[in-house]
């Protein structure tokens, strides 16, 4: 179904699953050259801007394609969901799993960026594998609450929409979150995706563990652990009225 879903975006493309590739290299160009050559941001702690960037952008475009791409799964799948026997609860995994693909590219830009820019590697690289599960996680559990609501009020898509590109900008993901005063810092730190976010970074850029950050993995896994619960019981309280709705 994966393999299917992914077939289904290029249907009819001359150039099919090139897209993959053209679509990130495309969104990276145009956010450089908007922040590098028109507003001349520059380089973070030595860090090419560039670099800095898309370890920003690679985290957070995955997570609001599986959140947005979820919103009307259910719906699109109605022929499925109508069936006894299929496990509905599968077709944001669905959306998960064909996201990867689109990151993996995201990945693969990034180092070539990295080595590109004569910047050292390290074994850190293997950590994004952690911060990956997390994405995964809070993804999934937002996936599940949209997926299931949407089918019984259609705004809920309309408003995760909204949410995204708030969250989106408030993210530190094309600004340093040092610039902002200690108070306001530790508001931003409350979005959960911060953490996923500074981690791709520390990954690939700063090398840093993270268990240097005991107080904010816990925090994280608390809030995230609570959306994945909540995602998955809300699915599953209205799974049974998919049919009659749909």
């Amino acid at each position: 179904m994966t393999r299917r879903e992914l077939a289904t975006q290029y249907v009819g493309s001359l150039l099919g699953f090139v897209w993959t590739f053209i679509h990130p290299l495309v969104m990276i160009t145009v956010f450089w050259f908007v922040f590098s050559i028109g507003f001349r941001s520059q380089p973070l702690n030595n860090v090419p801007f560039v670099v800095w960037l898309t370890a920003g952008m690679a985290p957070w475009f995955m997570f609001s394609d599986v959140v947005l791409g979820s919103a009307a799964v259910i719906i699109a799948n109605s022929h499925l969901v109508k069936k006894t026997l299929f496990q509905s609860q599968i077709l944001p995994v669905i959306k998960l799993l064909s996201s990867f693909v689109t990151h993996g590219i995201f990945l693969v830009v990034l180092l070539v960026l990295i080595l590109f820019q004569k910047m050292p590697v390290s074994f850190y690289y293997f950590q994004f594998f952690y911060y990956l599960i997390c994405m995964a996680y809070l993804a999934l559990g937002l996936a599940w609450a949209v997926s299931a609501l949407n089918v019984f009020l259609r705004d809920v898509g309309q408003v995760a929409g909204v949410a995204i590109q708030v969250g989106f900008w408030a993210t530190p993901i094309f600004w340093d979150i040092n610039m902002m005063p200690a108070k306001v810092q530790l508001l931003l730190k409350l979005n959960p995706m911060f953490y996923v976010v500074q981690g791709y970074r520390e990954t690939f850029i700063y090398f840093k563990p993270f268990w240097e950050h005991p107080l904010l993995t816990l925090y994280f896994w608390i809030v995230s652990s609570i959306v994945f619960v909540g995602g998955a019981l809300i699915f599953r309280k209205l799974k049974p009225q998919f049919a009659d709705v749909l």
